[in-house]
């Protein structure tokens, strides 16, 4: 199956949990044929065996088809719990015609909540805007994943909201919240008013600080939102946060544009690495593949 898809096509098969299911299974068949090279289906459910310990719990036919020792991983030693943040704000439903940010991050959410449930973590997801709108508890049980998955479909069939972002204050709150060492998944352009920014990193630092571990998925619209590629003609720009217009043609701002927002993806990507914050960008027009393998290395990471 195709690892990209829209808004028709989400709202063809009216299905989030086949869809993201869909995902999944795709990506992992493409990773590797051998189940156990790198990352795979079995992710959560093995570990190399160290030379040493006992070989009580050796799964012995792994190693007939692979030739290498793997001891079988219980429950306690793969849980975790998660946490998916999703910007539903008004610039996340950025290009117009498709919904396009929130369409593949509700998607990506979506998938993301599948492996999760694969590997038996425990899963939540926050959405929010100005502030926290909806906020779910963190279980792995079958039926709270569908419930996950009603939330996400749910969002795609809802019009675009009016107001602002304030993703500082909310993650502010998430990181006070949260009692237990968790990862905490962003989905976010993290636009917000240019004097907010130091607010942003702040926020972020709180939830290092707060023993979490943070991945950061820069969702973006590639071609409009950093390379300005549109058609030399007159436009009327409008910010659909607070409705101001600007009416003039690509050519007069688009590389002072270019440098505005080089230089707030850089800042921020600088900030990520100095907190320890795994931040990836992702461009909605590209295959969904770059967010399920950088949750895998995350996990990995986590695991170590």
């Amino acid at each position: 199956m195709a690892q990209q898809l829209d808004l028709a096509t989400v709202r063809q098969f009216g299905n989030m949990e086949f869809l993201a299911r869909q995902l999944v299974e795709g990506f992992i068949t493409g990773l590797h044929k051998s189940p156990y090279h790198g990352f795979s289906v079995e992710f959560s459910e093995h570990r190399l065996y160290n030379s040493g310990e006992s070989t009580r719990h050796i799964d012995w036919k792994v190693f007939a088809r692979t030739d290498k020792l793997f001891v079988k991983r219980y429950e306690e030693e793969t849980n975790l719990r998660c946490h998916i943040l999703l910007d539903v704000s008004p610039s996340m439903y950025y290009p117009e015609a498709t919904n396009g940010k929130l369409t593949f991050s509700a998607l990506a959410a979506a998938a993301l909540t599948t492996m999760l449930q694969k590997q038996r973590d425990a899963v939540g997801l926050i959405t929010f805007a100005d502030k926290i709108l909806e906020q779910s508890p963190v279980k792995s049980t079958g039926s709270h994943v569908h419930t996950l998955m009603m939330t996400l479909q749910n969002l795609l069939n809802q019009p675009r909201p009016t107001g602002q972002t304030d993703v500082a204050k909310v993650l502010h709150q998430i990181a006070a919240q949260i009692p237990k060492r968790s990862l905490v998944i962003i989905f976010s352009d993290m636009f917000s008013r240019q004097e907010d920014a130091d607010a942003i990193f702040a926020a972020l630092q709180h939830l290092k600080h707060q023993n979490h571990e943070v991945l950061l998925f820069h969702v973006m619209d590639q071609k409009t939102e950093a390379a300005f590629e549109f058609t030399e003609r007159p436009y009327v720009f409008v910010d659909v946060e607070t409705g101001e217009q600007l009416k003039l043609q690509p050519s007069q701002v688009r590389e002072s544009y270019k440098k505005a927002i080089e230089e707030f993806k850089h800042s921020l990507e600088l900030k990520c690495h100095q907190y320890k914050i795994d931040f990836i960008p992702v461009d909605i027009n590209e295959p969904f593949d770059k967010v399920l393998y950088g949750y895998l290395v995350k996990r990995g990471k986590m695991r170590v």
